[in-house]
């Protein structure tokens, strides 16, 4: 019952019919199971378990909040008395006398409740009734604090009480919190490891010779100092593996556990992260030829960045032009092959980052290749076949792929994407793929996941919790660990969780010098949080640290969900919450707009690009309703083509004059802010959902034609473009609703562009059955599989729009106030023409300093109809427009044909044309 927070069993001797059990038992959560271990022999007496009514130990209600206060879970109550337990060898039980089994001390009830910081710090706990603890005992507090802990509640007369386990992140935080280096720090060549425990009873270090060795070369007891352990060693000691052994007190056990774990600071590590090396990151040795000189590609400002989202196996374990022995690994960036070439025409025609999906330690890929399964031949088999997927699913656990959203050692690379995963390796190999797109004219933006551990307790992974129980993991009102992200949840509101993150990222941009960071389910963290990564790497300067702090990108996916929604622990990190921070969060609402309904919609709904009431589907009629649909649908776009800013000034489909904020849609206060997209990793592709939302007799053309209409808004926007790798190259995954662990198969890439792979199979069972009756007829038709001319094209067309922005910093306006007096739109109001988007930006407004664009009037088009328009304006007249040059020239020869005819612009159909006058 993995999902499970408390899990009891109740025992009877007799039948169902006896009133009442004889035996409770509450077991111990181990892994994804619940153990109850031991031989009961019920033929004795029952034991007796009416204390059960005085007290649950098994739970954490209560909470420790600073080093005099406590919380008891509810209002206060007359009649009671409080006390707090306390005992080192976690002796604690529950009787009907009240806890016995350990050191007893009364508690306060302070009747002016919870103080102004204290409801700041915890507004979840609001209205819990407020502890304090006698002066006199408060010098002992740290020493407490390594010990089974409880609070009881007892009425006076003692006929009635209750008591709980107590959390203690709060109390930790106030007291103990450290903010020095932790980890391995080096001086003259030797080291100094510093570990934050502040509840162990003790600490030793284990050294290995290797990363293997079964006995240990060297065990040193550790000494602590404050929350800390330290331990200072020699020069010889470069290069082992250590672990810790950790002897603490742990909540989920309710036991004093002596446990081993890794380095929450580890910077390398022995295969699947069993042991910690220590090296030292400025070491010659671990420093690629020229990395020293390493110099980043030129990036003006933050609105000038465009970023393509990539997997490091996806890029080059299916690419044959890749030596074997790098395909899908980090040096796969430093070879001359389809992908890095079909990387450098981007770059030239105006990419900037290169975002890689999760590269650090992950639990769920073995790190010896020799141990991965294959699903066998596959290609001879039916394009619109389940055999694929049962073949795939029946290795999945055993193949070498997985997105990799969940992280073990946040601080290393991932060790399967290393020519050896025991070591220094993907240290090196890691900085020589940052090396490779450097020289490709390429950033690099990595994916980050402090929102969740994979594991926690004592399950395998785990290693925050090891270390300090029940701190790194956000509880729930029961002590269970909050799982909302589907794994085990970090609680970054927490003092050295977020400095975990902080410390984590300085080294990615210090060490690896990486660009840029995407934080996945960034709403899980605090906007506080966010703030203080922001500024800290902001310090950051090429002199000194080798990277441009100033130039740093940081975005993420601001969704307000779970245990936080609301800000329930304090203002968290979503959309809404992050205006005004310079920091980005993924724009759903031109998504969807775009592609018609959302992730967890019916995937035939329409949208702009895929025809909804222009060219109706088999889920929608055309009728009026869709028409509204439509007009709304584009009043969504309209604000996301402007940045998504919350003032952005525009006229809706009611014809109303309103800003950006109206009906929810626009929630940014700078461009920089919105990043806006039509695909990601997530969900289907944007070529798999055309093929849902398409009517079923659109031809390939017509289908080519909604792709390169959706990646244009984006690409033309205000903001942070964004693109999920392949997209320009028609990528299907057969219409697999979450490709996560798909293995190589269903997420293959031909930078040969000969091929998208059209047809590969039904997908996974496991999330896409229920769709299954709409996927098999798509897949079995051969129509649908492109020619390479049309791969070609297509993404020749998508660089074509990556030419136009780079050439006007009109489409890349650095503030709200520029934006809102540069970009104008026509064709708005009640009698507009449905499916139809007329974008103006001016580098010639009245009172305004020219931005020095070469084009001093822009008119973007976007027809999302299937046949041409003609949209007619006083204004085009004088204008003296034209088709942009890179289009005039570019590789689609469809928007060719779009033409100016004095006040009239016409554009075909599915187009999207820019018009320039000088």
């Amino acid at each position: 019952k993995p999902a499970a927070t408390r899990l009891g069993l109740i025992l009877h001797k007799g039948d169902q019919k006896d009133p009442g059990p004889d035996l409770f038992l509450d077991p111990t959560q181990q892994k994804e199971a619940w153990i109850v271990s031991g031989k009961l022999d019920l033929a004795k007496t029952a034991p007796d378990v009416s204390a059960l009514a005085f007290g649950d130990l098994s739970r954490s209600r209560a909470h420790w909040v600073d080093r005099v206060t406590l919380l008891w879970p509810g209002a206060p109550a007359s009649g009671f008395e409080y006390a707090l337990h306390v005992s080192p060898a976690a002796t604690l039980r529950v009787t009907q006398g009240g806890v016995a089994g350990g050191e007893r001390f009364a508690l306060r009830v302070e009747a002016a409740g919870m103080s102004p910081e204290l409801r700041e710090r915890f507004p979840y706990l609001a209205g819990a009734t407020v502890l304090k603890l006698d002066a006199t005992n408060q010098a002992r507090t740290p020493e407490w604090l390594r010990a089974q802990l409880a609070v009881s509640q007892r009425s006076t007369d003692g006929r009635s009480g209750d008591a709980t386990s107590v959390q203690i992140p709060g109390v930790l935080d106030d007291l103990l919190a450290y903010d020095g280096a932790l980890g391995a720090t080096w001086t003259a060549g030797a080291p100094a490891l510093r570990l934050w425990a502040p509840t162990a009873q003790k600490v030793r270090l284990i050294l290995f010779a290797g990363p293997r060795t079964s006995e240990p070369a060297q065990t040193i007891d550790m000494k602590r100092e404050g929350g800390t352990w330290v331990a200072n060693g020699r020069s010889a000691w470069k290069g082992m593996y250590y672990q810790y052994e950790v002897t603490v007190y742990t909540p989920t056990t309710r036991r004093i556990e002596t446990v081993r774990a890794t380095d929450p600071y580890s910077r390398s590590l022995a295969r699947n992260g069993t042991r910690s090396q220590l090296i030292d990151m400025d070491d010659a040795a671990l420093k690629p030829a020229g990395w020293s000189a390493l110099r980043k590609p030129t990036l003006a400002a933050i609105e000038d960045a465009v970023v393509y989202e990539l997997h490091v196996r996806d890029f080059s374990v299916s690419d044959s032009t890749v030596p074997p022995a790098h395909r899908g690994r980090f040096l796969a960036f430093t070879d001359s092959s389809d992908g890095t070439r079909h990387l450098k025409r981007l770059a030239e025609a105006g990419l900037t980052h290169v975002h890689l999906l999760p590269s650090f330690d992950i639990a769920t890929v073995d790190e010896d290749p020799s141990k991965w399964r294959s699903p066998g031949e596959l290609s001879n088999l039916s394009p619109d076949s389940d055999e694929q997927q049962g073949a795939v699913g029946r290795v999945r656990a055993w193949d070498g792929f997985n997105w990799g959203y969940d992280p073990v050692h946040y601080g290393v690379p991932e060790g399967s994407y290393a020519t050896d995963p025991d070591g220094t390796a993907r240290v090196l190999e890691f900085r020589r793929l940052v090396q490779g797109l450097a020289a490709l004219g390429l950033r690099v933006v990595i994916d980050v996941v402090y929102n969740h551990t994979h594991a926690s307790g004592m399950a395998e992974f785990s290693v925050l919790d090891r270390i300090v129980p029940g701190y790194y993991q956000r509880l729930d009102a029961d002590g269970a660990v909050e799982n909302s992200t589907c794994c085990s949840n970090t609680a970054s509101e927490h003092r050295m969780m977020e400095k975990l993150m902080v410390d984590d990222l300085v080294h990615w941009s210090r060490d690896y010098r990486v660009d840029g960071f995407r934080f996945d389910l960034m709403g899980h963290h605090m906007r506080r949080n966010l703030e203080a990564v922001r500024d800290r790497l902001g310090a950051l300067t090429l002199v000194k640290d080798g990277v441009d702090g100033g130039r740093m990108l940081l975005y993420g996916e601001g969704w307000d969900f779970g245990e936080v929604s609301g800000s329930k622990r304090g203002l968290n990190a979503t959309q809404r919450n992050m205006a005004g921070s310079g920091i980005g969060t993924f724009n759903d609402r031109l998504r969807d707009a775009v592609r018609g309904g959302s992730p967890f919609a019916d995937r035939r709904e329409q949208g702009f690009a895929t025809g909804l009431f222009t060219f109706p589907g088999e889920f929608t009629h055309g009728g009026e309703g869709d028409r509204t649909k439509l007009l709304d649908a584009t009043d969504r776009i309209v604000v996301g083509l402007a940045g998504n800013l919350a003032s952005f000034p525009y006229t809706n489909r009611r014809g109303e004059a309103v800003i950006g904020s109206a009906a929810g849609t626009g929630y940014t206060a700078a461009p920089r802010e919105c990043v806006n997209y039509v695909e990601a990793h997530d969900n289907e592709t944007l070529w798999d959902k055309i093929q849902y939302a398409a009517p079923a007799a659109a031809t390939l053309e017509q289908r080519v034609r909604m792709q390169l209409l959706a990646l244009s808004i984006p690409a033309l926007s205000q903001g942070l473009p964004f693109f999920h790798a392949g997209g320009e190259l028609l990528r299907t995954k057969s219409m697999d609703a979450d490709s996560y662990d798909s293995g190589d198969w269903f997420n293959r890439i031909d930078w040969g562009r000969t091929t998208n792979h059209w047809g590969m199979g039904l997908p996974g069972a496991e999330k896409n059955r229920d769709r299954w009756v709409t996927i098999k007829p798509l897949l079995a038709r051969a129509d649908l599989a492109p020619h390479a001319a049309t791969l070609r094209m297509i993404s020749d067309a998508f660089a074509d729009f990556l030419r136009v922005r780079r050439s006007s910093a009109l489409f890349r306006l650095r503030t709200a106030d520029e934006v809102n007096a540069r970009v104008t739109f026509l064709n708005r109001g009640p009698s507009q023409v449905p499916g139809l988007i007329v974008m103006m930006l001016s580098d010639a407004v009245t009172e305004r300093a020219p931005l020095g664009s070469r084009w001093k009037r822009i008119v973007v088009v976007f027809n999302g109809n299937p046949q041409p328009l003609a949209y007619t304006y006083p204004g085009f007249a004088q204008a003296k427009l034209r088709l942009h040059p890179a289009q005039a020239a570019g590789a689609d020869s469809v928007v060719k044909s779009a033409k100016v005819d004095g006040a009239s612009i016409t554009v075909p159909g599915f187009t999207t044309a820019v018009f320039v006058a000088e």
